[in-house]
């Protein structure tokens, strides 16, 4: 019989400066016309977003030149990619240190056999798998793995690699990083359509346990779909100013209309009414509605989900990492889970998982 595999445990962490109030300040000083500006409001006030964290702290007003504290963002002068990684390579092992103190790993590490990390958002090399092996004190003989620019769905890929490495391996420990600096890569860009897109994303990090250790979240069947004639809605390009992301305003409806007739090999199928948990990537509060109008889930199912994007925003990877920290936290959340996450193709990753 095949060994199980298991989420033990989930550490996170975000940076110490909550934007998300000010960001929406900032935007409503850009070049919006008086119909404009009224949308945006309408559609920040409906996004269900209060906070979300970036390794940025906010500017002094008024900001009509320089936008953050460090003056990182310039008016007419927005950095370079290399800028960018340049921070990212500071900031991004800051902020998982801060995961894996969450974690607590000082009885596994020396058992620890495998490192996975997924980012979608920077690059170095010696890569940041060789930053946590250092800074963390894992053994050099850790194997280590990187996950790389997949987009919002990488957590359960992540998840995917940890659980057959226990499976073929039942004493292996491994450890599961994301880390996503979505801050990096502001474009100075206003239309209202990338302003609406700035909107969703925050910082943060994760680090969880998996292993065959029996003790919180059984791993089941993984599945990815891909939804046909959909690749152009989510893309994510390197470019001389950044990584620039384009996110189609059609995303939810595809979604919507996809579900009722491939839920059922989504969910193994069973039915909706047979899971009890829900862990959907909070992409934004029209991605949870489209899963829930398309499964036709009762109103309080995505109620972790939709409180991850209330108080951290779209995290990319990290978000599910989230949402599952949160069905972990909760003595009532009991029972047969469902995990989703969507991203670049339009593809859509899944995986099963029970909750003794």
């Amino acid at each position: 019989m095949a060994t199980q595999a298991w989420l033990n445990r989930i550490g996170t962490a975000v940076p110490p400066h909550d934007i998300h109030a000010e960001f929406v300040d900032f935007a409503r000083t850009t070049a919006l016309d008086g119909r404009t500006a009224a949308l945006f409001d309408r559609m920040a006030t409906q996004a269900e977003i209060e906070h979300r964290y970036a390794i940025f702290a906010p500017g002094p007003k008024p900001r009509d030149r320089v936008l953050d504290a460090d003056g990182f963002y310039r008016r007419g002068a927005f950095p370079s990619t290399a800028a960018r990684m340049m921070r990212f390579e500071t900031a991004a092992p800051e902020l998982i240190g801060g995961a894996i103190t969450a974690l607590d790993i000082t009885e596994e590490r020396d058992a620890i056999t495998h490192l996975v990390v997924a980012s979608c958002t920077g690059f170095v090399a010696p890569g940041l798998d060789f930053q946590i092996l250092r800074a963390a004190r894992l053994a050099e003989s850790v194997e280590r793995t990187v996950v790389g620019f997949m987009g919002c769905f990488a957590a359960v890929n992540a998840l995917k690699l940890a659980h057959h490495i226990v499976r073929s391996e039942p004493l292996a420990k491994v450890l599961v990083v994301n880390i996503e600096l979505s801050s990096l890569h502001l474009q100075e860009d206003w239309r209202i359509e990338k302003l609406l897109s700035f909107l969703l994303f925050g910082d943060g990090a994760s680090a969880c346990l998996v292993s065959a250790e029996p003790a919180g979240l059984a791993l089941g069947r993984f599945h990815a779909a891909v939804i046909p004639n959909s690749a152009e809605l989510i893309t994510w390009h390197i470019r001389d100013r950044g990584f620039e992301m384009h996110l189609s305003g059609q995303v939810p409806g595809r979604i919507r209309r996809w579900l009722p007739n491939h839920g059922a090999a989504l969910l193994g199928h069973r039915t909706p009414d047979d899971i009890r948990l829900w862990a959907v990537h909070a992409g934004g509060r029209s991605i949870l509605d489209a899963v829930q109008v398309g499964l036709q889930l009762p109103p309080d199912a995505l109620s972790h989900s939709r409180a991850v994007l209330r108080g951290f925003g779209n995290m990319s990877s990290v978000t599910l990492m989230f949402v599952l920290d949160r069905i972990l936290r909760s003595a009532t959340s009991v029972g047969d889970g469902m995990a989703m996450a969507f991203g670049p193709g339009l593809t859509v990753e899944s995986f099963a998982f029970h909750r003794p």
